[in-house]
């Protein structure tokens, strides 16, 4: 499996709730990730994605674009929630690999306008 395509499985696993399973096979146990709002080390945000997803579950995670440079791989995802209080959520993602694994994540979203007078979209 490419880099660009554990990348692409590791993020519509966690965003459609398969979080264990995503942890045990991309993320390596050094990880680190740059989410201003849990602390940085593997089980915080392990644990912060798992209760996210029961609390507001994602219907779907689409991925539209994937970019790969040596140890770095970035995507950019159309996340949509799911029940009472659905989202649709542009989210970047940085993903620095060593070997097979993710070692260090960044992550960046932006709440979609359904009104948005860019006639472009966001993707």
């Amino acid at each position: 499996m490419t880099r660009r395509e554990a990348a692409e499985s590791f993020l519509k696993l966690a965003g459609t709730g398969r979080v264990d399973e995503a942890y045990e096979r991309f993320i390596a146990p050094e990880f680190t990730h740059h989410n201003q709002y849990f602390p940085g080390d593997r089980e915080s945000l392990k644990t912060a994605m798992a209760r996210a997803h029961e609390h507001s579950p994602n219907e779907r995670v689409d991925v539209k674009r994937v970019l790969e440079d040596g140890d770095f791989v970035v995507t950019l995802s159309h996340v949509v929630g799911s029940g009472a209080d659905a989202s649709s959520v542009a989210v970047v993602h940085i993903f620095r690999f060593e070997g097979d694994h993710v070692v260090e994540l960044w992550d960046l979203g932006q709440a979609l306008n359904p009104d948005s007078p860019n006639e472009n979209g966001p993707f």
